[in-house]
């Protein structure tokens, strides 16, 4: 590959970005790192929340978390108010912070959501 004269530019808030995001990623954990960091920067890239969790939140890091209020608070930034969401985005949201699908499709037959 042949080397070209442009020197490489690295925007300054680079390194503090990929820092934050380093530490979200250690504290969330996810399962599908890569579907995670897509989100994530995603979210970032949107102007929203990125799917993290606060330092003094205790949700269980094992195979499948439970549904607890920290978890929904998660869940509800990242509608960031919307009144409309399209269930497939909430089922990878809910995807993201490990909680058990058949837990989603409940919540969604309970309260009879449809695809919005």
């Amino acid at each position: 590959m042949a080397q070209t004269d442009k020197p490489t530019c690295i925007p300054p808030e680079l390194p503090k970005m990929l820092k934050e995001f380093a530490k979200a990623a250690i504290r969330v954990q996810p399962q599908d790192l890569i579907q995670w960091a897509a989100d994530y920067f995603e979210a970032l890239s949107r102007g929203e929340t990125p799917p993290v969790r606060e330092r003094s939140e205790r949700v269980a890091l094992c195979n499948r978390a439970e549904l607890t209020p920290e978890l929904l608070k998660i869940l509800h930034s990242q509608v960031a108010g919307r009144l409309i969401i399209r269930a497939e985005e909430l089922a990878q949201m809910w995807k993201v912070v490990n909680l058990p699908t058949d837990l989603f499709n409940s919540v969604m037959n309970v309260g009879r959501f449809t695809e919005e």
